[in-house]
């Protein structure tokens, strides 16, 4: 899986790098990254736009937004049979850095990042699924020619 796709392997892995620096650093090295999301929010309703979403919606859709190309990706690399490896894979290292929030100074674990990070992944995972539709559907096309051809199911572990 890994070898074939060096180049989303990568990114990945770097998505996966930043998330964690994100959700995982002491409040105080993000602090200019929080109040630049509140600086754009406020400006924004300011002009009059937004002006229904307070503080609290707007970090929960950020956490939303921050997971939604965690799922992605993580989907596009075990492909569409194993798109739900991706989204436990998700759920799991949200869990993990909830968890892992409570011995981080100025960090406090919220239940509602679990679910918006698990939503955010849902949301990313079924996104690759639309965008590896096409390929799914012409591999099955492909193989059932095959196995028409040859007049024998193709090997359950090679499809």
């Amino acid at each position: 899986m890994l070898h074939r796709h060096p180049f989303l392997a990568l990114v990945t892995g770097g998505y996966l790098a930043f998330v964690g620096w994100l959700t995982l650093s002491p409040v105080d090295s993000i602090t200019g990254a929080t109040s630049f999301g509140i600086r754009v929010l406020d400006a924004l309703q300011r002009r009059g736009h937004l002006t229904q979403i307070d503080h609290q919606q707007f970090e929960f859709l950020a956490n939303v937004g921050l997971f939604v190309p965690a799922g992605m990706f993580l989907a596009l690399l075990f492909g569409s049979r194993y798109w739900w490896v991706a989204l436990f894979a998700c759920v799991a290292m949200t869990g993990g850095i909830e968890w892992a929030q409570q011995h981080i100074p100025g960090r406090v674990p919220d239940p509602r990042d679990l679910v918006a990070n698990s939503l955010g992944a849902a949301v990313g995972v079924i996104v690759a699924l639309i965008l590896m539709l096409p390929a799914t559907l012409r591999r099955a096309r492909v193989r059932r020619a095959r196995e028409r051809r040859t007049g024998q199911r193709a090997d359950p572990a090679r499809v």
